[in-house]
């Protein structure tokens, strides 16, 4: 299992897995050579609010770099994830269909996404933020909407 980032706000903690890298929009990617697991982040999946329904793009589908990989509906939102590499997918979550909560539940373990063959991940990796870099955005971006409040 892997180490994180934690901040606490009001009532929430939001953990940042060290093992992982983001993208701007809060979808992790994990390198499984020569393959990458993605899923969202604790953050993303917090202010999203409880998953309804999560659908991924299907096993041979080709992504580029910012197409979308997968939709999350929520109690709260509705979200168009893009993927954060190029690559083919070759592996989706079979609990997203009957379990869409795990995301909820556990965002970097059952909760993941779908596996991608990467194609492009030497270009694809100047795109990602890491852990460190990630843990400052979101940790600026909640400290902001608090103040809004």
């Amino acid at each position: 299992m892997s180490d994180y980032l934690e901040f606490c706000l009001d009532k929430f903690v939001f953990k940042v897995a060290l093992d992982r890298l983001y993208s701007e929009e809060g979808v992790w990617v994990k390198l499984e050579d020569p393959y990458v697991r993605i899923g969202i982040s604790d953050y993303l999946q917090q202010r999203s609010g409880d998953v309804a329904f999560a659908e991924a793009k299907p096993e041979g589908t080709t992504l580029a770099l910012g197409e979308e990989i997968a939709v999350i509906e929520t109690i709260k939102v509705n979200i168009s994830l893009t993927a954060p590499v190029t690559g083919r997918v070759i592996e989706v979550n079979p609990a997203l269909s009957t379990s869409p909560e795990a995301i909820n539940l556990d965002p970097y373990g059952a909760g993941w996404l779908v596996v991608i063959e990467a194609t492009e991940w030497d270009s694809n990796l100047k795109q990602l933020m890491t852990p460190q870099a990630y843990f400052v955005k979101i940790k600026q971006e909640a400290e902001e909407e608090v103040k809004k409040e």
